[in-house]
């Protein structure tokens, strides 16, 4: 089955992603870069696609995806509420490494990185609610299958990392360490992946 066209774009900068903090089913706000970045994506989708005749827009609904989203649809000459949002698309729960760094946290347990990074796909994190890249990619998967309709989709990066997994353009590792941008759109056609 080869899934419909779709733009999947991550939500701006945040204060935690700056400060490389986990930041999870955190709630964090944009800063003035990651505006920027999502009005910047914005007038990017506009000279793409013109007025999205057709399209679907959902999101996650994280605080920075829904902000990303409607500074987006505002760039794009349209009513920045009109999307939906869908739980399926919100980020890995870093459980409670969640608003820590890695160097914070190795303080507390050393060689706690280099255990994760043994298996970092599959790697569970201590606390409630907790999950691995396998327990989201499964969680995505749900929504992916039952995409039907031209769609413009504001997630995270650990979305989009398993997006490249489940299409079998990145093996688990390699899925696991890309590096996501913020300022850039990603372009799913005939299953295929592309930045632009």
């Amino acid at each position: 089955m080869v899934r419909p066209l779709c733009y999947f774009i991550r939500h701006g900068e945040t204060d935690w992603n700056a400060e490389g903090r986990l930041q999870g089913q955190a709630d964090r706000d944009l800063t003035e870069k990651g505006r920027a970045q999502a009005t910047g994506n914005g007038v990017k989708l506009k000279s793409l696609i013109g007025d999205a005749a057709g399209f679907d827009f959902v999101s996650s609904p994280m605080q920075r995806t829904r902000h990303t989203m409607e500074r987006l649809r505002e760039a794009m000459g349209l009513d920045p509420q009109a999307y939906r949002t869908d739980r399926r698309l919100m980020e890995l729960s870093f459980g409670d490494w969640q608003g820590f760094t890695f160097a914070e946290l190795e303080e507390k347990t050393p060689g706690l990185r280099a255990q994760r990074n043994q298996d970092k796909w599959n790697y569970l994190p201590p606390g409630k609610g907790a999950e691995s890249y396998a327990l989201l990619a499964q969680r995505f998967n749900g929504w992916l299958r039952e995409l039907s309709t031209q769609t413009i989709c504001v997630a995270h990066g650990g979305i989009v990392r398993t997006l490249f997994h489940l299409l079998g353009e990145a093996d688990e590792v390699a899925a696991s360490e890309m590096d996501i941008p913020q300022d850039r759109i990603l372009r799913m056609e005939n299953d295929r992946l592309s930045w632009l």
